[in-house]
């Protein structure tokens, strides 16, 4: 077994640092890295077919449990769940896209708020985060940012705050629910939480933070947004919201099959529905919905994505079989001594300081099952844990733009268009944010659970 956990480990730390320098697309690494961990520790090492079985979980798919749960089960190996569940989301954001609907919502806000430019910044930070409570942060973002230089050219401001603003309330909303950010989703299919456990749980701390995120954003960019907004908008010269708006009839089924989507996710709960069983739903009655475009939907989706998670659950199902994260959660208990609030305080910063460098969805599924080993021997209820672990991981994100995709996605798109943002510009504004969330968080967590 020590040849095995020598292997695990090493393929897991090289997995990471590959990710980090950015040298090889990370769908190639964490895929390479499973094979890896499948033929080395499982086969060689532990010659154990049982292990790779269990990390494959194929056999998940015949069983009732992962479509229709009454009772929480346990979940090893690749989190196919979440695999369906992402995939499914993804179909239903494209045909949203195709259909025009985020270009139409983000120029009626603007509209409706008269084109000026505070209420305009105020806005688009609340709809960024309202957004990405339901839809992936990437997409929100990619499409904010892209409206908000149409609108920083059309009303002569500069669009550098404004996406910042939305990069930050994007994490921030995807921290509020479970299908707002990957980590999320991971930490609830993994421990079977549902859509109104996070919301109640993280989402109530999110809403809190973001009061606090408005203000503070609202006053470090006051002076840059209004130097440039003295001057009366000619409202009839600027596109009108219907203009963006591709196909009628596509509009109003794709708006119709979110809403679905979000009626589902309220009552997961309660129907007993699995987040694979709607993503599924979805995702077919999306493409029933846009048949002529069907094959172009499917050609959209990002697979990318979809195989870095098959490679990185089996990954992290190597350190699981070999019992490297039962260590990790040992030491993480001795360190803090059986101290609670010590305990929770070392989860939440190193999982926000660790996903402010590198990408928080692996960092997640390590943690996941570290947890679970933690709430069994330290007496700490495992909800607090993970509400913890979520939190740390979807806020520390924003501190950096490496530390989560909505970051890289924000500022690549404004490069794009002639406003570069440096690394400095960046953490100059965002860190401190950043900080500002994770000390309400910790306060947060203290009162609500100890």
């Amino acid at each position: 077994m020590a040849a095995a956990q020598i292997f695990a480990v090493v393929i897991f730390v090289a997995m990471f640092v590959l990710i980090v320098m950015d040298k090889i697309e990370r769908h190639y690494v964490t895929l390479g890295s499973g094979i890896l961990t499948l033929i080395v520790v499982f086969g060689i090492c532990m010659k154990s077919g049982k292990a790779v079985w269990n990390t494959l979980a194929l056999k998940g798919f015949a069983t009732k449990d992962f479509w229709y749960q009454v009772t929480e089960s346990e979940s090893k190996g690749i989190n196919w769940a979440t695999i369906i569940f992402i995939a499914g989301m993804m179909v239903m954001v494209e045909g949203m896209a195709k259909a025009g609907f985020f270009r139409w919502l983000c120029m009626k806000i603007a509209f409706l708020v008269k084109c000026r430019t505070i209420p305009v910044f105020i806005t688009f930070m609340i709809m960024s985060a309202v957004l990405s409570m339901f839809i992936d942060s990437i997409t929100v973002i990619m499409f904010l940012a892209a409206v908000t230089i149409e609108l920083s050219q059309l009303l002569k401001f500069n669009p550098v705050p404004m996406i910042l603003s939305e990069i930050f309330c994007a994490n921030l909303g995807g921290s509020a629910t479970m299908c707002g950010d990957p980590p999320n989703i991971i930490v609830g299919t993994s421990l079977g939480y549902s859509f109104s456990d996070f919301l109640i749980n993280t989402g109530l701390v999110a809403g809190i933070s973001l009061i606090f995120s408005i203000i503070f954003f609202y006053f470090a960019f006051k002076k840059e947004l209004v130097s440039n907004s003295s001057e009366k908008i000619d409202m009839s010269k600027l596109p009108k919201p219907s203009e963006a708006i591709t196909s009628k009839r596509d509009f109003i089924v794709s708006s119709v099959i979110f809403g679905c989507a979000v009626l589902l996710l309220i009552t997961h709960a309660t129907t007993h529905l699995t987040v694979a069983s709607i993503g599924l739903f979805i995702a077919v009655i999306t493409l029933i919905a846009f048949a002529k475009d069907a094959a172009e939907l499917l050609k959209k989706v990002d697979y990318k994505t979809l195989i870095f998670f098959i490679g990185l659950f089996i990954v992290v199902g190597g350190l699981e079989e070999t019992g490297i994260l039962e260590l990790i959660a040992k030491f993480i208990e001795n360190i803090s001594g059986g101290n609670a609030m010590l305990m929770i305080a070392i989860i939440l910063w190193v999982s926000a300081i660790a996903s402010a460098f590198v990408d928080n969805i692996p960092f997640a599924a390590t943690m996941v099952p570290v947890i679970q080993s933690l709430a069994e021997t330290s007496g700490v209820a495992l909800p607090t844990l993970a509400w913890t672990l979520s939190i740390g991981t979807d806020i520390g994100g924003s501190a950096t733009p490496i530390g989560a995709s909505a970051n890289v996605v924000g500022t690549s798109v404004a490069a794009k268009n002639g406003y570069p943002i440096s690394w400095g510009r960046y953490c100059k504004k965002l860190a401190p944010a950043t900080i500002i969330v994770l000390g309400i968080s910790t306060v947060y967590i203290f009162m609500r659970y100890l």
